[in-house]
């Protein structure tokens, strides 16, 4: 009898075991996700023949029209022909198989990049100067699109002060487009339109999410506004960062127009909304795109045609109009480049080569020399320096000075030397913990790395680890 119940007793867990797994399929494959049904060439001239094919096509899959329109995101009927939506992985995957489908790809998400300006090239710009940019009339009449951040419009590199009264070329189709803190006003014979697409990159955060962005085409994040100037800024005499580096900042093509797409926000850019920016561009008549984004490591060759990339530039292409992709910034590292799609311009980046030195002047008169873009006056003199393992709670959190790791009474009124350790904290980490501690100053030991942050709370000089050991070296010899 005992044996029958135990019996009855394992049959019983084993049905209870699948049902509760047949459940956790049916709650899993009824999660949808945004995908990109890319149908290649359009059939359809007609943008709204395109749009209702699309919806009469989803419907087979979902039941009904109203079902299509409630799922799709986005249409793409200017460049190319496909569409974004929402959809379980069955529904995808049945998709698919369908005749007309070149590929269905999971909405993904892009990375920003960043590369070097137009002197690394030889491209100077003198006015008595030849070469490709006065060659060029320096873009004059031509429509470069940005795909980016979006754009500060105020900036003076977007100024039509140096346009003269040329009108915008009469192939231009495009709009500016109104959002928060951005109308019809902010554009001119600069900038000549903007939009903005955010409902790929919405589908992927909750409401929870914190952000400082516009939903407009203004950038809250600075990239946008920078690519764009780097390719058609115009003329702007001493532009600086907070007095440093003064000097003439132009684009390649200063005397171009502008057209600003924001397909990527704070977190990041989605292949949803980046193909629409490019089915935009199309449509509103562009001659160049200007592309500073990319796929994450590890990537996938545009060949196995989920590059949303690559998709939305060879449509851009077959179309006439040029495009200009970045290779990176993951390099010198083997098979790092991405935008390798041969109708690609694809233009690499190198290590910036701009440096701001600054002197460390020790007890003993010897000065070492680091670099620190932090400007204010101190009135400190000759300070105590410490190595922050010396006043620390906890020395292997203190190493590289995280919070709450610093003594604060042995910490105040002194310069703290801190070396970073990979992945575990940053420059302006450390100068957080430094402050809350009471210390004046941070010296924060690091591999090199292109760039330097500004530390606003106190003053801080970042130095490569050799400089960091001698000064280390100084400490522990000195009184």
């Amino acid at each position: 009898m005992e044996a029958r119940k135990t019996q009855l007793l394992r049959i019983l867990v084993v049905i209870l075991l699948q049902h509760h797994l047949q459940i956790s399929l049916i709650l899993v494959d009824a999660t949808s996700n945004v995908h990109i049904v890319y149908m290649g060439e359009k059939k359809y001239e007609d943008p709204v023949a395109i749009t209702k094919s699309h919806h009469r096509f989803l419907s087979t899959v979902l039941g009904s029209k109203e079902a299509a329109k409630h799922s799709i995101l986005y249409s793409y009927k200017h460049g190319f022909s496909g569409f974004a939506a929402r959809l379980t992985k069955t529904q995808a995957e049945k998709i698919a198989e369908l005749p007309g489908v070149v590929q269905v790809i999971p909405n993904g998400i892009l990375k920003l990049h960043t590369t070097r300006s137009w002197e690394f090239m030889g491209l100077h710009y003198y006015q008595s100067s030849k070469n490709l940019s006065t060659e060029s009339n320096m873009g004059e009449g031509t429509i470069i699109g940005i795909i980016d951040t979006g754009v500060w419009p105020e900036s003076e590199s977007f100024s039509d002060k140096g346009m003269g009264q040329a009108p915008v070329p009469p192939h231009w189709k495009g709009i500016c487009q109104k959002g928060e803190k951005f109308n019809s006003s902010n554009c001119n014979r600069k900038l000549i339109g903007a939009r903005w697409f955010i409902k790929g990159i919405m589908d992927m955060i909750n409401a929870s999410t914190n952000t400082d962005e516009y939903f407009s085409p203004r950038d809250a994040v600075g990239h946008g506004t920078h690519t764009a100037s780097t390719a058609a800024g115009y003329f702007v005499e001493k532009a600086n960062y907070r007095g440093l580096a003064a000097g003439l900042a132009r684009g390649g093509a200063p005397l171009a127009h502008l057209a600003i797409y924001k397909a990527c926000w704070d977190i990041g850019c989605t292949d949803a909304d980046v193909l629409k920016a490019f089915d935009k561009a199309i449509h509103d008549g562009v001659d160049v795109l200007s592309v500073s984004i990319g796929n994450e490591i590890p990537l996938f060759s545009y060949i196995d045609q989920r590059d949303s990339i690559a998709i939305g530039s060879f449509h851009a292409i077959a179309k006439g109009i040029t495009v200009v992709s970045s290779a990176g910034n993951d390099g010198p590292v083997a098979q790092t480049i991405v935008n390798t799609a041969p109708w690609i311009i694809t233009v690499g980046a190198t290590t910036i080569d701009r440096a701001f030195p600054t002197a460390i002047t020790l007890g003993n008169h010897q000065v070492l020399w680091g670099q620190s873009i932090d400007i204010g006056k101190v009135s400190h003199g000759f300070t105590g320096l410490t190595y922050s393992e010396r006043i620390a709670f906890d020395p292997d959190s203190a190493n590289d000075c995280r919070q709450g790791s610093l003594n604060a009474t042995l910490a105040a009124g002194k310069i703290i030397l801190c070396f970073s350790r990979p992945d575990t904290q940053d420059i302006q980490s450390a100068a957080i913990s430094v402050t809350q501690a009471g210390g004046v100053g941070l010296i924060y030991a690091q591999f090199h790395t292109d760039g330097l942050d500004s530390c606003n709370l106190i003053h801080c000089i970042k130095v490569n680890y050799e400089v960091g050991t001698q000064i280390l070296s100084y400490i522990r010899r000195a009184r």
